[in-house]
């Protein structure tokens, strides 16, 4: 009892916050203010789209997205995994009595590459009643803004989007710093560049998505599921929904690995998110080893 307490008062203390057993870590605001999951909640229903930044591979991550979610009860919830062409597929297959559990098995989760479906099949769960939009940009579709540029892969609507707009060559430049050591820094400038144009294009296309979702389900609230890159709010997702809709209230949680022995209040100052949350990294195997 003594030690439950005592990690308590230690996440109520913005002095002292630390991780403790790696399934619960402080979450800080923006202002550096650290919050309990119950304060966190609260701020989000304030919001009219929340964004739930994720690392993809990490089970924390998802148990907390759909403790949100649940607490939420939005009228809809967009995934980056679920892709736009399954959308009608899924209200089908909901309106027939199909369970949002088995969601993932009929829309091909496996072929899609991300990781086991058990962990996000209680997000899909937790959104009761909710529209389920998709996110998910086609690779003919990456191909080509690869290859030509996000604002001719997005088609109409790409100016109210900025995407027919370069990017300031700092920007550009950082983006393609942070392709090249996510792969480890073996990948070539000059394919980070097409990539940050593919990066750009799925920001516009989950931004859309999460409007779809708080459209259909009625204005009542919005969740965008995504990974913590694309919940950036200065150019991710909010920074999209911002230009096209800028009367909407957009808050967003990145959920961040933070190392052991690291200190939690220096990792989240500065990062661009409306909220931090951190957790201890997921065990996985080295992804750089199949570089080597």
């Amino acid at each position: 009892m003594r030690q439950a307490l005592a990690c308590i008062l230690l996440l109520l203390c913005a002095g002292c916050a630390a991780l403790d057993d790696g399934a619960r870590g402080p979450i800080f605001g923006r202002d550096g203010a650290v919050l309990s999951e119950r304060d966190l909640v609260a701020a989000l229903r304030t919001a009219d789209i929340a964004v739930l930044g994720e690392v993809h591979d990490n089970p924390v991550h998802h148990a907390r997205q759909a403790r949100l979610v649940r607490a939420l009860h939005p009228g809809g919830i967009a995934f980056e995994m679920e892709p736009s062409a399954s959308e009608e597929g899924i209200q089908v297959f909901l309106s027939q009595g199909g369970a949002r559990d088995r969601i993932g098995p009929a829309i091909g989760w496996k072929r899609l590459g991300w990781p086991d479906w058990a962990m996000y099949a209680p997000v899909f769960e937790a959104a009761r009643g909710a529209y389920v939009a998709g996110g998910g940009v086609a690779r003919s579709d990456l191909r080509l803004a690869i290859k030509v540029g996000a604002g001719v892969a997005y088609g109409r609507g790409a100016d109210s989007l900025g995407l027919g707009l370069a990017l300031d060559p700092a920007t550009r430049t950082e983006i393609e710093d942070e392709m090249i050591a996510a792969h480890c820094n073996k990948l070539p400038r000059s394919a980070a560049r097409g990539m940050v144009e593919a990066q750009r294009l799925r920001d516009a296309r989950f931004a859309a998505a999460a409007y779809r979702a708080l459209v259909a389900g009625g204005g009542k609230r919005a969740v965008l599921i995504t990974g913590n890159g694309h919940a950036r709010t200065d150019r991710g997702v909010p920074a999209y929904l911002r230009r096209v809709a800028p009367e909407l209230r957009v808050l967003s949680v990145g959920q961040l690995e933070l190392a052991p022995g690291a200190d939690p209040v220096e990792a989240a100052r500065g990062l661009p998110y409306d909220f931090v949350w951190f957790a201890a990294p997921a065990e996985r195997d080295d992804p750089c080893a199949a570089f080597d």
